[in-house]
């Protein structure tokens, strides 16, 4: 299981092939992994978000989630070279 305490940062991107393609290989390899979506449009907190102002006027709707993939520390090296060879 991957918790806060064993994981490791792979992947930050804004492009969904791009994390589905890699989710792909780690799952192939059977490396767990985790993803955390963000939404850039949502309201947060301290912000009501962009899309309260703006609506999605001129906003590239393709890149409005940010996907964060983690896998375990002990898998990362593993992860990290075959992200970047089999992608």
């Amino acid at each position: 299981m991957i918790s806060i305490f064993n994981r490791k940062e792979l992947l930050i991107t804004y492009d969904m092939k791009k994390q589905s393609d890699v989710r792909t290989v780690l799952k192939n390899h059977k490396i767990e992994y985790k993803v955390k979506v963000k939404s850039i449009l949502s309201p947060t907190p301290l912000s009501s978000g962009s899309r309260a102002h703006m609506a999605t006027v001129g906003i590239d709707l393709s890149k409005a989630y940010e996907y964060k993939i983690y896998v375990k520390i002990s898998d990362y090296e593993k992860a990290l070279y075959l992200m970047n060879t089999d992608v």
